[in-house]
């Protein structure tokens, strides 16, 4: 279901229910209550309809509600002999009106903000239409409707029908609501687009995939109003933002709630799905839903991240995921990326506990923040993937994307972790003869890369480092990190300049190395002085796991270098494809690491680069007329690249509107042979649609595609 009119949008219930009761009884606002024959009776019947909400959204027998709408109109039936009516809203297992969670709507000459309310529009006989506006900083949540009437002789009566209760979301429409975002293009990208992109790979090889969030499906607002549930949020504690968001964090993993995914870095998936062969929220969350709140296998951050993007949409909060790349991971609050040698240079591995992902993706939400200093509403920083626990629970943010930027780490909730994510300088120790380590370089531009974004509108990759830190190496950015350092575990890392006359880069060419091929890199070596310098650089690669987490390595080398005055050497270095053909692991990434001490002067040149295989797409390819109602199909395509047989391949075929989750099973594929499957659906829904596919295949991993199908109405 899609929201269309956004301005406009029209809701309905279009039952009306007509029930006995009894005209005197204690209240009772949770059922309808049973009836005695002692009693007179009168018909009431009670329904909401034609509600004109800022994009309210009925799902199922359900309809949503943002908070600070107006409800045109709830309409009710009542008998002429009874007099007095109050209708109120009913949320949590003990409501009560000094939390917000019982609310007594007052009926009102004329409608005004800021309070619950309503206004009867139009009365003809014993029907009344009624425009009910409730508060901007409502609880959300699921509600019961229920109306009490009473009889000139005090007798009353209270109805409540569940399959009229309605759910309040946050309303990003609402200017009093802390969610509320003035530009309706991108209401539309991160409220109401159940379509996304996310990114993955390397810096210098970013891929991109489509993920379904697919928040307006029938049983999604279940689904999401259950995660919420589970994370034993109380029901006054809900209409705060914030405090929102961050249960969110926490509940999405598993790692000591039995939230809704379960973690999995190893590359044994069994018993569960493998991350990447996951396109979309749906499954996940109807999956969790349905089995009480049994951990789903497996996630890694992008699935992580996607499921936050579905769930806080569908609470009508602004929600984007966002891919950082070179992201740091800091585990012990230096808010710098150490790495430690001993006296012969080599890698301490005992200390080196921080580590580089070449990708994680996180989540912004759009909030204000009124517990923090001004300016620091907008984007927030909010990660569901565990790392670190923060006040005992591994959930992260939200944290002021502004804060990030500006160095002001003290600011909650778990900035210092995140700024070392985007923008942590990369040090390097040695120890020396006497047990001390030494600081002996410094690397400034090593990590927050390209932190991605899909665009408003397209399906473009939207580039938003600008937000998150200021241009590389200005004034402004060295004034952000020392300004963070301060508050770390390491406050006077700053305190001596190194200088600096060689430098140290790698560089790849074009799309850079193919899976199955051999891997070419480039090493360029720059003397920035007048004078000669010779070094000898000490090269390993390993494979690695996206984060940071190195597996083995799998080629080392030594190369002399000797460098002219101001000469800028470039070196090609090959790493054979039987080097890494039985080591790789999920995301085909390897991380080069280069070393070495410069004769004369005894600086030290340390550099790290991840890199990535790349990996074929799937070419899928619509065939014949797209209609509701229409059989039709599509051609799914893929070419094994590796010089050896891909055993147990699955396609994994979904899209929005098209056909639910699909496993195809296409069994064994031959080196470098080609393979196609034909797949047949039913379109559901007309408009822009996009079928996924994903490869599911333990030898090869983040192989994907889509095709876009225009489906016409019947």
């Amino acid at each position: 279901m899609n929201y269309s009119g956004v301005d406009t949008v029209v809701a309905s219930f279009s039952c009306i229910a007509d029930y006995m009761l009894p005209l005197k009884t204690a209240h009772c606002h949770s059922a309808i209550l049973p009836y005695f024959n002692s009693f007179k009776f009168a018909e009431l019947s009670l329904a909401v309809s034609h509600m004109q909400l800022q994009a309210s959204k009925r799902t199922g027998t359900h309809t949503h509600i943002h908070s600070g709408a107006i409800w045109h109109t709830l309409m009710m039936t009542i008998n002429d002999n009874l007099t007095n009516r109050l209708l109120m809203c009913l949320t949590g297992p003990l409501p009560m009106v000094s939390k917000n969670t019982h609310v007594i709507i007052q009926l009102v000459e004329e409608l005004e903000d800021d309070r619950w309310e309503a206004k009867i529009v139009k009365q003809n006989g014993n029907r009344i239409k009624l425009s009910v506006n409730s508060h901007a900083k409502a609880v959300i949540g699921q509600y019961k409707l229920t109306v009490t009437v009473e009889s000139p002789k005090g007798e009353s009566a209270t109805t409540h029908d569940p399959m009229k209760d309605i759910f309040m979301l946050f309303n990003p429409w609402c200017e009093a609501d802390t969610v509320y975002m003035d530009d309706e293009e991108e209401r539309k990208e991160y409220v109401l687009n159940d379509i996304g992109r996310l990114y993955y790979g390397t810096e210098k090889q970013i891929g991109d995939r489509t993920w379904n969030y697919g928040q307006f499906l029938e049983g999604m607002l279940e689904a999401c109003f259950y995660v919420l549930e589970k994370s034993e949020i109380p029901p006054p504690g809900r209409g705060d933002s914030v405090n929102v968001v961050r249960v969110i964090s926490a509940i999405i993993n598993s790692q000591d709630d039995n939230g809704v995914l379960a973690g999995n870095w190893s590359g044994n998936y069994i018993g569960g799905v493998s991350p990447t062969a996951w396109s979309g929220s749906v499954e996940i969350l109807k999956k969790y839903h349905k089995e009480g709140g049994q951990p789903v296998k497996y996630g890694q951050c992008w699935v992580f991240s996607g499921v936050t993007t579905t769930v806080l949409r569908c609470l009508g909060i602004p929600c984007r995921s966002v891919t950082n790349f070179q992201s740091a991971h800091d585990t012990d609050v230096s808010i710098t990326t150490d790495m430690y040698f001993d006296e012969n240079m080599e890698p301490f591995d005992e200390l080196n506990t921080d580590s580089v992902w070449n990708f994680h993706v996180w989540n912004d939400c759009w909030m204000a923040r009124p517990d923090l200093p001004p300016g620091n509403g907008g984007w927030q920083a909010l990660d569901s993937t565990p790392q670190e626990t923060s006040q005992g629970t591994f959930r992260c943010g939200p944290a002021s994307v502004t804060a990030i930027r500006t160095g002001q780490v003290y600011l909650k909730y778990d900035t210092p972790f995140i700024f070392a994510e985007v923008n942590s300088d990369k040090i390097y120790w040695q120890r020396n003869l006497d047990g001390i380590f030494t600081q002996i370089q410094c690397e400034k531009k090593a990590v927050g890369h390209f932190i991605s974004t899909k665009a408003v509108g397209s399906d473009k990759r939207n580039d938003i480092t600008h937000l998150y830190k200021h241009t590389e190496g200005s004034e402004e950015e060295r004034i952000a990190v020392e300004t963070a350092s301060r508050y770390g575990t390491k406050p006077d890392v700053y305190a001596t300049p190194m200088a600096e006359d060689v430098s140290l880069e790698v560089k790849l060419e074009g799309e850079g190395p193919h899976m199955g091929d051999d891997a070419q890199l480039t090493i360029v070596v720059t003397n920035l002085s007048s004078q000669t310098r010779k070094t000898t650089l000490h090269i390993q690669v390993a494979v690695m796991y996206y984060t940071g987490v190195l597996k083995a390595t799998v080629k080392k080398d030594k190369m002399p270098v000797e460098l002219k005055p101001n000469e800028v050497k470039i070196m090609e270095w090959v790493l054979p494809y039987h080097s890494y053909q039985d080591q790789l692991v999920d995301q085909a990434a390897l991380m080069l690491t280069l070393s070495g001490r410069v004769s004369e002067t005894q600086q030290v040149l340390a550099t790290q680069t991840s890199f990535r295989l790349r990996t074929p797409d799937l070419s899928i390819k619509a065939v014949g007329e797209a209609v509701v109602g229409k059989k039709m199909t599509a051609k799914i395509t893929f070419t094994n690249p590796l010089p050896r047989t891909l055993r147990g391949v699955v396609f994994r075929v979904e899209g929005l509107g098209l056909q639910e989750v699909k496993e195809v099973v296409v069994g064994d594929v031959e080196s470098l042979s080609t393979v196609t499957r034909t797949e047949h659906f039913i379109p559901t829904q007309a408009g822009h649609r996009k079928l996924v596919a994903a490869l599911d295949c333990k030898q090869l991993t983040q192989v994907h595609g889509f095709a876009d199908i225009v489906v016409q109405d019947q």
